[in-house]
């Protein structure tokens, strides 16, 4: 089971702390707070973040050259409160050298299929989709 923290600091700030005792500082995105991540976008930062993870270590598995990943979230919300997500595109950016086309589109769908918990769990509730692209490098 996992568990983390979560403290006021003061104003609209606070900090969390997962269960490895790292912490992330959050705020609302007006002017009382500003400096941290805003609370909903912690989950795009949690899906971009375990499926970057299951990438790298698939594609490292699979002995491709990868030389930088980078993911980015992006989503629908309701423009109504609570402002509920409706959707999430995954597009990643892939570069190394070398790199299979196959091993890269099969690295993303087993992310998304089988190992990346924070996907499968928004699956049952709202459409998650994916793309790619891979930058060649010399």
């Amino acid at each position: 089971m996992a568990e983390v923290s979560i403290k006021w600091l003061e104003e609209k700030r606070f900090v969390g702390v997962d269960s490895t005792n790292h912490g992330i500082v959050i705020s609302s995105s007006g002017r009382d707070g500003g400096i941290g991540v805003k609370p909903s976008e912690l989950l795009l930062l949690a899906l971009g973040s375990c499926t970057a993870y299951d990438v790298v270590a698939i594609l490292q598995k699979k002995r491709q050259k990868l030389t930088g990943l980078e993911v980015r979230v992006r989503s629908e919300q309701q423009p109504e409160p609570p402002w509920t997500f409706t959707g999430f595109h995954v597009h990643y950016i892939v570069r190394g050298r070398g790199l299979s086309e196959k091993a890269v589109a099969d690295a993303i769908r087993l992310s998304d299929t089988k190992y990346c918990s924070v996907s499968a769990t928004l699956k049952l509730g709202v459409p998650v989709t994916h793309d790619y692209e891979i930058i060649e490098e010399e």
